[in-house]
C-alpha cells in the first residue's frame, strides 16, 4: 500500500479532492493525511514535494469549485436547490449556508471547507450573488490551501502512527481495499439513513399553492412567513404578497406578536421544505394550532402562476 501511495499519491489527491469539490460524497481528508505521512517518511527534502501536493490539491479544489461558481452565476437558486438535494446533510445544507454567508459574505469561503455542507452551497451562492471572479478565487484558494495544509500537516505530524496503520492494512492485502470500501459504504449509508430518518420525522401536512391562494381570495389569508436568509433573498428578490420575514432563532418575538389560534404558512429556500418544517414543529410545540409549510415554497407558488412582489419595488 505504501508503494501505491508513493507512486500515485499526487494523482490520488487530485482525483479525490476534485471529486469532493464536484459534490461527490467522498472524504478527501484521509487521503491528504496518508500522502502527507508518506512524504514525511520517504521524501528528503520534505518541503518541495509537500508544496507540490499542496498546489495540486488547491488546483483540484479550484477546478471543481469553479464549475459550481459558474453554475450558480448562471442558474442561481436552482443550482443551490440541486446541490442540497445531492447533499447527505440536506437538513442543514441550506440553512447553515444562509446564516454564514449572510453574515460574512464571500469571505466565508476561506473557512467553508472546514464546516460540513457549507462549502458545497456557499460556492454556487457566491456565483449567484455575482461575486467577482478574482475575489472568489482569492478567498476560495485561501480556504482550499488552509484545508489541504491541515490534512498534509496532520500526516507529517503523525507519520509514525500512520505508517503503523498502513503496515497493518498492508498485511491484509486485498482485504485492506475491501475494508476501506466497506467503511466508505457504511459511512455514506449511515449519513443517508440519518437523512431519511430526519425527513420522515418531518413528514406532516403541507399546504399547496392553490389552497393558499384560495384562502387569500376568500379573505381568510393566513400569516405567511418567509424564513429565507437575507443572502438568499438577494439571489431571488421576490416574495409572496403579504409575506413577513421571520427567523426561527427569534421565536420569542413571534410568540409575543401572533395569536396561537391563527393560521400560519411558512416557506423557505430548501429542498422538501426542511427548514419550514422545523420551524412549524417548533411553533406547534409552543402552542400554535395551525402551522403548515408551503409545499414547494415560493418556486411552486410562482410555477403555479400566482403573483409575487419584488423586494424594494
Amino acid at each position: 500500500m505504501q508503494e501505491l501511495i508513493d507512486r500515485y499519491g499526487v494523482l490520488l489527491v487530485f482525483a479525490n479532492v476534485l471529486a469532493l469539490s464536484l459534490g461527490l460524497p467522498v472524504p478527501a481528508m484521509p487521503t491528504l493525511i496518508l500522502v502527507g505521512a508518506g512524504l514525511a517518511l520517504h521524501a528528503d527534502p520534505l518541503w518541495l514535494p509537500l508544496a507540490g501536493v499542496l498546489g495540486v490539491s488547491v488546483l483540484a479544489s479550484l477546478i471543481g469549485d469553479s464549475v459550481w461558481f459558474y453554475a450558480g452565476r448562471r442558474y442561481g437558486n436552482r443550482t443551490l436547490q440541486s446541490l442540497c438535494r445531492l447533499s447527505l446533510s440536506r437538513d442543514t445544507c441550506m440553512k447553515r449556508t444562509e446564516r454564514f454567508y449572510g453574515r460574512f459574505g464571500i469571505r466565508i469561503l476561506s473557512v467553508a471547507k472546514f464546516i460540513p455542507g457549507l462549502s458545497m452551497v456557499s460556492v454556487p451562492l457566491a456565483g449567484a450573488m455575482q461575486a467577482g471572479l478574482p475575489r472568489f478565487l482569492r478567498y476560495d484558494g485561501l480556504g482550499a490551501a488552509l484545508w489541504a495544509a491541515l490534512g498534509l500537516g496532520l500526516g507529517v505530524l503523525f507519520a509514525d502512527q500512520v505508517e503503523r496503520v498502513i503496515d497493518a492494512l498492508s498485511q491484509l492485502g486485498t482485504g485492506a481495499v475491501v475494508l476501506i470500501i466497506a467503511a466508505l459504504v457504511a459511512y455514506v449509508g449511515w449519513r443517508w439513513w440519518r437523512r431519511r430518518t430526519l425527513l420522515k420525522s418531518l413528514e406532516s401536512a403541507r399546504i399547496d399553492p392553490p389552497a393558499l391562494d384560495a384562502l387569500v381570495r376568500a379573505g381568510k389569508s393566513p400569516v405567511v412567513f418567509d424564513i429565507r436568509a437575507p443572502g438568499f433573498r438577494d439571489v431571488d428578490p421576490y416574495v409572496i404578497p403579504g409575506a413577513i420575514f421571520a427567523d426561527e432563532r427569534q421565536l420569542d418575538g413571534i410568540l409575543a406578536t401572533y395569536p396561537r389560534e391563527g393560521k400560519i404558512v411558512i416557506y423557505c429556500a430548501c429542498p422538501d421544505e426542511v427548514s419550514a418544517a422545523w420551524m412549524a414543529g417548533r411553533l406547534r410545540a409552543a402552542g400554535f394550532r395551525d402551522v403548515l409549510p408551503l409545499r414547494g415554497g415560493i418556486d411552486a407558488w410562482r410555477a403555479a402562476g400566482y403573483g409575487v412582489e419584488r423586494l424594494g419595488g
